[in-house]
């Protein structure tokens, strides 16, 4: 599209540019127009919004971050020229008449026209505040509108950013009963000022016709031969629609275990595992990026060394999986052993089910020290009846380590202190977690049970299984914490996220069940580095965990009561009672025992929550950018570098850097001390009910004893999970804590 220049609307734009930021702060742009115009008296405006980009971000460094927003700036003047020309109306004018357009056209779901009416969305259209379009950032604007808002068959984008925020908040209250169009506007608000985002599926797919509203899903794989092929297909169907899968891999059997009783027929989880690699390489998400698929088995089963050797870079490739991501489910009792240097013990899950009656996954520690699991790996220890192999503990570490500083991962989920925290534990158990190891959900595996022929159809029957399904949305901290919206951003917050769980047309049944019986919800958080600049707080400091403990309680206490609020409103989730949270066991097991903490945990018992699971922290890596904050509760990288283009490098610059915040990020991720992030996120995670992304970034020459004491003090904090374990070979400088 070309679009001949006018002199004067990029004169009106510089105009507002210098007014904005200041005659001298963009001179130097004023002087690589006139020399552009100069040279291209017939170039399009197109082609100027284009070079002055490029000038604007060739100008951002650390002490003039600016430029991000004058870039920003420039690039919305393309996309709503573009826009203008598209639609022959001016911009944030004809929301109603588009809105009907794309319906028509197949780009919008029809519910937009059916459930809102004319009138609806002449009244919604005048919430668009095209202000608010100057928050973005320019990776930020240019990432919104390169991936998610919505497209024409031809690839033109056809929606402005603001209508992505308000389309997303129509299709999720589209079912309200009472005050609809002010829970609209009340969405819009908290998205449109970059408070909080949507979870990407919802970003991407809300107000569309294709794809789901939620962001990954976990499966547990029955131990026989239609389960596996079963659990394979469903993971193929959600990946097709743009969900992440997590797959708990613990119950089959392994490799030499027998099979119909004949002895060493089975080849183990490994051909499964490889099964389920070319399912992700095979199926992608909706077009626009790879299937992902992560792994989780247990640490005493007999086939770990295999599973933790699966994305090494050598060795025999048949017995590699490159392209899924791995999660080790560790008892205590096992990092126990670690420490004392002791043994371990690895058996075939199928062949304890056969000969102790009962299924060594299926417990856990229920108190810190003692408890189940213990009692049970035990009395397979002392049978001699049983097959093992017996292996020194730390060996089975020194490999996930290893395999950690190649490839980034096993994730480790620290199963006993995840159940013993479950508030659903009276309906289940929680084996493992999803590709991210924030979700902490109970499930189950599908059984088949048979096929039949009812008039002249196929009619396949299976007991259903709770299959995970993760509904995620995240605040800015960075944004929301400043401007004290905290109270009134969760209220509509959670609703949204519920809304999501009824209006989801997920395309695996059991799935849709679990979804309804439980109501789980992961409300999280990123900006955590961007907030404690703004503070000037420092990483490593007593400081910044006393806040993380402070502000995350704040944080549990309002979800938790905009969920009750909720559920007075529409009823208890299903499986409410004889949870932790009718009980009060889950306000008792976190010490929650202020006046304020009393009376909601009074509140819950008498209306319920809404949501069986509530808060869960997320990686949020492109959500953030959108945002314009730093990811998750992650240090950032650098607080200013470049990131390679296809034909120009791309500055990469801390939010809100200047000289007041520069001292705290730069202690950025690879030379902060890493023990004092497991302590921030062990004081954030006494207050969230699920788990939290938290990746370790190390050197890749670490010393093997100082990583080995990082994964032990986060178990020993409490923690449940940890994700990435992120390693560089780049020089690192001020890293004393790596090798001490």
């Amino acid at each position: 599209m070309t679009i001949k220049i006018a002199k004067t609307g990029i004169d009106r734009l510089l105009d507002e540019l210098q007014s904005e930021f200041g005659v001298s702060k963009i001179e130097p742009l004023i002087i690589a127009s006139d020399r552009w115009r100069q040279r291209n008296p017939e170039g399009s405006e197109s082609e100027w919004v284009k070079a002055m980009t490029l000038e604007a971000l060739s100008n951002i460094d650390e002490a003039e971050v600016y430029w991000t927003f004058v870039a920003a700036r420039i690039h919305l003047r393309d996309v709503y020229n573009r826009q203008e020309q598209l639609r022959g109306a001016k911009v944030y004018t004809d929301f109603a008449d588009n809105v009907a357009r794309l319906v028509d056209q197949g780009l919008y779901t029809p519910v937009l026209t059916a459930k809102y009416s004319r009138a609806d969305l002449e009244a919604l259209g005048k919430l668009l505040d095209p202000e608010r379009d100057k928050l973005f950032t320019y990776i930020g604007l240019k990432t919104l509108m390169d991936r998610y808002v919505a497209i024409n068959f031809t690839k033109q984008s056809v929606e402005l950013p603001q209508e992505r925020w308000l389309i997303i908040a129509m299709t999720l209250m589209q079912d309200e009963t009472e005050n609809r169009l002010e829970k609209v506007a009340e969405s819009y608000w908290a998205m449109s000022n970059l408070y909080m985002t949507v979870a990407t599926p919802t970003l991407a797919n809300a107000g569309k016709p294709h794809g789901q509203l939620s962001s990954c899903f976990i499966d547990t794989v029955d131990d026989s031969l239609q389960g596996i092929y079963d659990s394979n297909t469903d993971v193929a169907n959600l990946s097709k629609y743009g969900g992440g899968i997590g797959v708990y891999m613990g119950k089959v059997r392994s490799r030499g275990s027998s099979i119909r009783g004949f002895k060493g027929a089975s080849s183990g989880v490994l051909p499964w595992i490889k099964q389920l690699n070319n399912t992700a390489v095979s199926v992608d998400q909706l077009g626009q990026r790879q299937g992902a698929i992560a792994v989780y088995l247990d640490v005493w089963h007999k086939d770990i060394f295999t599973f933790l050797d699966l994305k090494l870079n050598n060795g025999d490739e048949r017995l590699r999986a490159h392209d899924i991501f791995t999660g080790v489910c560790l008892p205590d009792i096992y990092m126990e052993q670690v420490e004392a240097r002791g043994e371990w013990h690895l058996f075939d899950p199928h062949e304890v089910r056969t000969v102790m009656g009962y299924s060594l996954e299926d417990f856990y520690d229920e108190t810190k020290g003692k408890g189940s699991f213990r009692e049970k790996y035990e009395e397979c220890v002392n049978n001699p009846e049983l097959s093992r192999e017996t292996v020194p503990a730390i060996d089975i570490m020194k490999r996930i380590m290893r395999s950690q500083l190649e490839t980034g991962v096993p994730f480790m989920f620290y199963r006993d202190e995840v159940n013993r925290a479950n508030a659903n534990k009276h309906e289940g158990m929680i084996y493992s977690s999803n590709l991210c190891s924030e979700i902490m959900q109970n499930m189950s595996a599908t059984q088949f049970e048979s096929v039949t022929l009812e008039d002249d159809i196929v009619v396949s029957r299976s007991k259903p299984g709770d299959f995970v399904v993760c509904n995620l949305s995240s605040i800015n901290l960075g944004r929301a914490v400043p401007e004290d919206a905290l109270e009134r951003l969760i209220a509509i917050q959670v609703r949204m996220l519920d809304n999501v769980i009824d209006l989801n047309k997920i395309p695996v049944v059991q799935a849709q069940r679990t979804n309804q019986r439980y109501r789980g919800i992961g409300l999280g958080t990123f900006g955590w580095h961007h907030l404690l600049a703004l503070k000037n707080i420092q990483w490593e400091s007593d400081e910044a965990v006393d806040y993380a403990d402070k502000l995350y309680e704040k944080i549990a206490y309002l979800t938790i009561k905009a969920s009750s609020e909720l559920a007075k409103e529409k009823g208890a989730y299903p499986l409410f009672e004889g949870s932790d949270w009718q009980s009060g066991a889950y306000f008792e097991h976190k010490g929650y025992d202020s006046e304020e903490w009393q009376q909601l945990r009074a509140e819950v018992a008498a209306n319920g929550v809404r949501n069986g699971y509530l808060m869960a922290v997320a990686p949020n890596s492109s959500t953030s950018v959108i945002a314009g904050s730093t990811a998750s509760i992650d240090p950032i990288f650098k607080p200013f570098y470049h990131e390679e283009k296809k034909d120009y490098k791309l500055p990469v610059v801390a939010p809100d850097l200047d000289h007041r915040t520069y001292d705290v990020y730069r202690r950025s991720a690879y030379i902060v001390d890493q023990r004092w992030s497991v302590k921030q996120n062990a004081a954030r995670q006494r207050h969230i009910d699920q788990s939290i992304s938290f990746n370790l970034y190390v050197p890749n020459n670490i010393r093997a004893s100082v990583l080995l004491d990082l994964h032990i003090q986060a178990w020993k904090s409490g923690m449940k999970t940890t994700y990435y374990t992120r390693s560089t070979a780049t020089d690192i400088e001020e890293c004393e804590w790596c090798h001490s």
